[in-house]
């Protein structure tokens, strides 16, 4: 199980391999043996790349699910429960979602851990990670980036809120609602609209999600979220609305190096085990056609 979540985490059985401090040999071997119990296959690979298949993307749920209570369970029967302080980051938007849930059961599983909460923006926490003063952090980093540990890839989307009158049309700026700099969302999105020749302005610039959430529900512009924290009641802007990709970014946990080892893997664990498997991202359109007013940049009545 370990081994397969290595390879599903990395797409590579090298870097898998590298990460284990096993044979390449052995994790091709334990691969072969978990498709052999199950008796399907959950890996296709072939000479440039490793990809996960429907069965090996439930797997990944299951493996963080089977491995976190053999973690529980053995603290239950050895007594050697986890201990000490843990210095925990999160950012805004992720722990409006099922994070709070998360701590509350690592809490209730190891009542010998002071846990101790940062709630801020990604490049603030990564900064409090390397100075030491936060352990472990759960934060957005661009796709590929390589630090910490990949919990998932996202797609970023433009989203604004349905019902609201939001129109402009190409002669006019695209309203932005933007964090404060720096921002990575914020730095993407308006890379993405000046290589488009598409003209911008900053409609609102917030210091946290809530405030973001706030101006997209007013209908002052247009927002820019990860497409897997999009909140039901706000709608993600299809390709017809002229706007450009975004591109993709990464959900990691970034760890402190002297951070306390076995807090730090109880946590890392839980977050694993709760968080959603590793998956391609499917395009989706949500965003309602209608067939007379004025539209969107690109599109037409």
């Amino acid at each position: 199980m370990r081994t397969f979540l290595a390879v599903a985490q990395s797409l590579s059985f090298t870097q898998a391999a590298a990460a284990l401090g096993l044979g390449q040999p052995t994790v091709s071997q334990h691969i072969r043996k978990l498709e052999q119990t199950v008796g399907r296959p959950l890996l296709v690979r072939d000479t440039r790349r490793v990809t996960l298949t429907v069965d090996g993307e439930a797997m990944v749920g299951f493996a963080r699910s089977i491995l976190a209570a053999n973690a529980q369970a053995t603290d239950y029967f050895t007594g050697a429960g986890v201990r000490g302080r843990l210095r925990f980051g999160v950012t805004d938007d992720l722990a409006l979602t099922q994070v709070p849930r998360i701590l509350r059961d690592f809490r209730h599983l190891n009542p010998g851990v002071t846990l101790d909460l940062t709630v801020s923006q990604s490049v603030q926490l990564q900064r409090r990670v390397e100075s030491g003063h936060v352990d472990v952090a759960f934060l957005k980093t661009a796709a590929g980036d390589g630090r910490g540990r990949l919990v998932r890839r996202d797609r970023l989307v433009w989203a604004a809120a349905e019902g609201t009158g939001l129109r402009w049309d190409e002669q006019r700026p695209v309203p932005l609602i933007v964090y404060q700099a720096p921002s990575p969302s914020r730095a993407l999105a308006v890379q993405a609209l000046e290589q488009a020749g598409i003209k911008h302005r900053v409609a609102c610039t917030a210091r946290g999600i809530n405030a973001v959430l706030a101006a997209t529900r007013a209908g002052l512009g247009v927002a820019i979220f990860p497409r897997s924290l999009l909140p039901a009641d706000l709608a993600e802007l299809p390709h017809s609305t002229g706007l450009p990709e975004l591109g993709e970014l990464d959900l990691v946990l970034l760890t402190n190096p002297h951070a306390p080892a076995e807090p730090v893997e109880a946590l890392t664990t839980a977050i694993l085990a709760h968080s959603n498997p590793i998956r391609p991202i499917q395009d989706t359109r949500h965003w309602p056609t209608t067939p007379t007013g004025p539209g969107i940049p690109g599109t037409r009545p």
